[in-house]
């Protein structure tokens, strides 16, 4: 199991659910240190993890990382692509640095590795597998601040990718789906948030989420979880959303 964006939020908190159901899991992140140390938490609450740094963007990093898991435990049965940035701006102020960034770790990273995953799963001899890829709301409506409009294009492609991989390899036994996380406790949630703000902010998003509240990393992480394992296995190229009704509620009171 290979699990991008791994030191923190919803790829830290899938690791440590898989792992404590017994998957070996291999987690991936560009920072270092945070997820190694995220890898010797797991290893001390009796999991198997593997940190591995990688800049998901970077295809040779994404390949020797895909051949080092695969060398070690066998060609991964299983993916999660939770590596993703968001810097907000204006879309009139977006620069083309930002933008081209944005893209290259969410959409970019996500094709990346699950080319390399479906390479080394058909290299094998055998594609079945499992991939989730994390999407957002951002994908199907425009958040009312506005701002993001590299993020949601970015989280746009990779629900396209997830339609697209799952007919394409379908056939080889490959399952390729998404899941769409809400608003949840995460540092991406924060991350254009000034520090003095975070608390107001995260009131005003609860009091929009018809069920009151930011999401738990874990809960995300369940839905995950579901979608990797046999529960699922009639399940492809789909999107399970669990935002809290965010997506349901229309913004007009009548």
């Amino acid at each position: 199991m290979i699990i991008s964006g791994a030191a923190s939020g919803i790829g830290l908190a899938t690791a440590r659910l898989v792992a404590g159901a017994g998957a070996t899991v291999a987690m991936l992140d560009r920072d270092a240190a945070a997820v190694s140390e995220a890898a010797a938490r797991i290893a001390g609450e009796d999991g198997s993890a593997l940190a591995i740094q990688c800049d998901v963007s970077d295809r040779d990093q994404v390949e020797a990382a895909v051949e080092q898991v695969t060398e070690q435990f066998g060609a991964p049965d299983g993916l999660v692509t939770a590596a993703g940035i968001e810097k907000g701006a204006p879309s009139h102020l977006v620069s083309p640095a930002d933008w081209r960034q944005t893209l290259e770790v969410n959409l970019t990273g996500t094709f990346l590795l699950c080319q390399a995953v479906l390479s080394a799963r058909l290299a094998a001899g055998s594609g079945a597998t499992s991939i989730v890829c994390v999407s957002s709301p951002a994908a199907f409506v425009g958040f009312a601040a506005g701002q993001n409009a590299a993020y949601s294009a970015s989280k746009g492609g990779v629900s396209a990718l997830v339609r697209t991989l799952a007919v394409e390899y379908a056939a080889h036994g490959v399952r390729v789906n998404a899941v769409v996380p809400g608003a949840t406790e995460t540092p991406l949630m924060w991350a254009n948030v000034a520090d003095e703000d975070v608390e107001e902010v995260r009131r005003g998003v609860a009091e929009a989420v018809p069920l009151g509240r930011l999401a738990e990393p874990g809960e995300v992480a369940e839905a995950i979880s579901w979608l990797l394992g046999d529960g699922s296995r009639y399940v492809t190229g789909t999107h399970l959303v669990c935002d809290g009704g965010l997506l349901a509620k229309a913004t007009i009171a009548v």
